[in-house]
């Protein structure tokens, strides 16, 4: 038995599905719908592949969910090893409005699934933002630039206004003025 490495065919299976999870994120943010054929056809595998990964659309979109949602909270580590803190929470700000943007095509999708199968998903995924953002506050308060004991689950409700942008619209200049308003709020000064 080795260890450290992954097999060649555990590595092709993962980017398989890493593959179709994109190209099913593109297709609904596009068009809204799940349709099997056109998913691997754009990830460039078989549709039995795209059904061995994901056996029902709805294990499909909770997929693309969950994907989304790690990236967004992977974003914000990484912008707090790359940015100052004050940078790296403006920044992650813009990526929550963008995922909020490209979940208006993915929210009917989630709709259809299961109620119990979205509710725990989302129930995991509002946790996950929930700790990013304390997170970024943490390191905020540490670097002296907002006040302490801000409560993150506030914080990220004064955000949710991204929720009411238009992804038509200049959603990128309303992010940043959301963000001031919100930023003076917690400011120390």
């Amino acid at each position: 038995m080795t260890t450290g490495s992954v097999s060649p065919r555990r590595a092709d299976t993962r980017r398989n599905n890493e593959r179709i999870i994109a190209a099913a994120k593109e297709s609904l943010t596009c068009t809204g719908e799940v349709s099997y054929n056109a998913i691997a056809k754009k990830a460039e595998v078989g549709v039995g592949t795209v059904y061995r990964h994901f056996p029902t659309p709805e294990s499909l979109v909770l997929a693309v969910y969950q994907s989304e949602v790690r990236t967004l909270v992977d974003r914000a580590h990484a912008l707090l090893r790359d940015k100052p803190p004050h940078q790296a929470f403006r920044t992650w700000t813009g990526h929550l409005a963008r995922y909020m943007m490209t979940k208006h095509g993915l929210a009917s999708a989630l709709q259809a699934a299961s109620r119990t199968a979205y509710e725990g998903v989302a129930a995991k995924s509002y946790e996950a933002i929930l700790s990013t953002v304390s997170t970024l506050l943490d390191a905020n308060v540490e670097a002296g630039e907002i006040r302490a004991h801000l409560d993150p689950e506030t914080v990220l409700r004064a955000l949710g206004g991204v929720m009411f942008l238009d992804p038509d619209g200049d959603w990128q200049n309303e992010t940043d003025q959301l963000f001031d308003l919100v930023w003076r709020g917690m400011r120390t000064d």
